[in-house]
């Protein structure tokens, strides 16, 4: 991607469903919050991934400033609605990759990156160009447009989406987003064309192509968790890997939303689990023990930018 397509999709931006038509490049912020110029908070080794994004050695995770979603319970809270973090040119994203390369990290992880897909874009392709060697994990809300994730046909190898609700109730009070659902998931319709059939190293367990859905089990809302798992198991069946996640932390932003200010319960995730398994999902992931706390939630500190 040339520059001048770059300042194109900046001028008049319409890369998430938001449409805000915000025109970053003269210095306006869009919903997300951000303007034209890349900006990060982190990039580092992460071992918080399920194991095939993890593996031993770390995952190589960029998290981007910003976010087009702002939910009100956001783990990532102080990035997505503080933007915390520093600019940084399309050079600097590339070279990022490398170093992360060099310390050993089995992917590369760009975590909440749509809202500055042109730039992204241009660092990986120069960074296939100069032999990236690793995968390319993209790591998503999914309220995202299909037309934008077409930037990064033959870009990515391992995709890794959110789908947090099927309620547009649910979505409209705690993502400001009522077609959240009708969003995502043909967002990740295109993220399975994409993906093709799911790869696994045999030898170090690592995935290297295919997508893993996540969902985070909210408090109260195991009814709506249910109805996620349905769609996704009825759609995709062994097509895509699924991670029911339980690591839900209240932070003090929901000390306002009682349903919220709680963490889920052993049983609430339980009755999700056990639901899954009558589904017949095999190709899942599910946590246990002491998930959620904030210690598994990273320091923005601008750590290796």
């Amino acid at each position: 991607m040339k520059p001048e397509e770059i300042t194109a999709y900046m001028s008049d931006c319409t890369l998430c469903p938001r449409h805000c038509h915000a025109d970053r490049s003269a210095g306006k912020a869009g919903y997300c919050g951000a303007g034209a110029a890349l900006s990060a908070a982190r990039a580092a080794l992460h071992f918080w991934e399920e194991p095939c994004i993890s593996g031993t050695a770390g995952s190589g995770a960029i998290f981007f400033s910003g976010c087009n979603l702002k939910c009100v319970f956001c783990q990532n809270h102080s990035i997505a609605a503080g933007l915390t973090g520093r600019d940084i040119s399309v050079g600097r994203l590339c070279d990022l990759f490398f170093e992360l390369e060099q310390k050993g990290a089995v992917n590369i992880n760009l975590v909440t990156a749509g809202h500055f897909l042109p730039q992204v874009v241009c660092a990986l392709e120069l960074a296939g160009q100069k032999g990236l060697s690793i995968p390319v994990v993209y790591n998503t809300g999914s309220y995202e447009e299909v037309s934008s994730l077409r930037l990064l046909e033959g870009l990515v190898d391992i995709w890794l989406p959110d789908l947090k609700y099927v309620s547009p109730e649910l979505s409209a009070k705690y993502s400001f987003a009522p077609d959240y659902f009708e969003k995502a998931s043909a967002a990740i319709a295109e993220m399975v064309r994409q993906a093709g059939p799911p790869q696994i190293d045999e030898a170090t367990g690592l995935m290297k192509r295919g997508i893993i859905v996540r969902h985070l089990v909210l408090p109260g809302q195991v009814k709506d968790s249910k109805k996620v798992l349905r769609y996704l198991h009825e759609t995709y069946g062994n097509q895509i890997y699924i991670s029911i996640m339980n690591q839900y932390t209240p932070l003090p932003h929901v000390e306002g939303i009682p349903e919220l200010n709680r963490r889920v319960t052993a049983e609430e995730y339980d009755r999700v689990v056990r639901f899954a398994e009558r589904l017949g999902i095999v190709q899942g992931f599910i946590q246990e023990g002491e998930t959620a706390k904030e210690s598994f939630i990273p320091d923005f500190n601008c750590e290796g930018l």
